[in-house]
């Protein structure tokens, strides 16, 4: 009968820990990020990341941050139409809608490199994904006359913080 009951608490105490995920991973990984508050916030609005390992968690953050970089392009295009007709801040909105675009393509690609567990290029492509929206900033700066909209300003910091927050959890991955 102790055996059972030794048994019955092991295989409750295995189970709790299956059940309540890792919330205690997002929390330790989170904190070894450049942005520990938007880490956890994202990854708990997740329902998958109880479940992930620290790959899993960079992997929920890179869909995040694609979704960001995709929607800010996106939005950018919307501009485009909806825009004076000023023909230089067209010119600059087309450009940052291709930054973006651009931005989400390295992201895609660094998803790729995660799978082939090719930590060192999925680095490569989630930096190439944070410095892409520099370019959009750089082409309103290239027209002194043109001020850099608040809400790319603010895009742009979000998808940049997402990319930091990746980019130290590949730091400890693989290496």
């Amino acid at each position: 009968m102790t055996s059972s009951v030794y048994m019955f608490l092991l295989i409750s105490l295995i189970l709790t820990s299956l059940t309540n995920g890792d919330a205690g991973l997002i929390q330790t990984t989170c904190k070894t990020t450049k942005y520990a508050d938007l880490c956890v916030s994202i990854l708990h609005s997740d329902p998958t990341s109880l479940n992930s390992d620290t790959k899993g968690l960079a992997l929920i953050l890179i869909r995040v941050a694609t979704a960001n970089a995709t929607a800010t392009s996106t939005f950018l295009s919307s501009q485009l139409l909806t825009t004076t007709n000023d023909t230089t801040l067209k010119t600059v909105l087309k450009e940052c809608s291709h930054m973006y675009a651009f931005s989400g393509d390295a992201l895609r690609a660094s998803v790729q490199d995660f799978a082939s567990e090719s930590y060192d290029y999925a680095y490569m492509h989630v930096m190439a994904a944070a410095d892409y929206p520099n370019a959009c900033r750089n082409a309103f700066r290239r027209y002194p006359k043109l001020i850099y909209p608040q809400a790319i300003a603010s895009r742009e910091d979000e998808l940049k913080h997402i990319c930091d927050v990746v980019l130290g959890m590949t730091d400890h991955l693989g290496f």
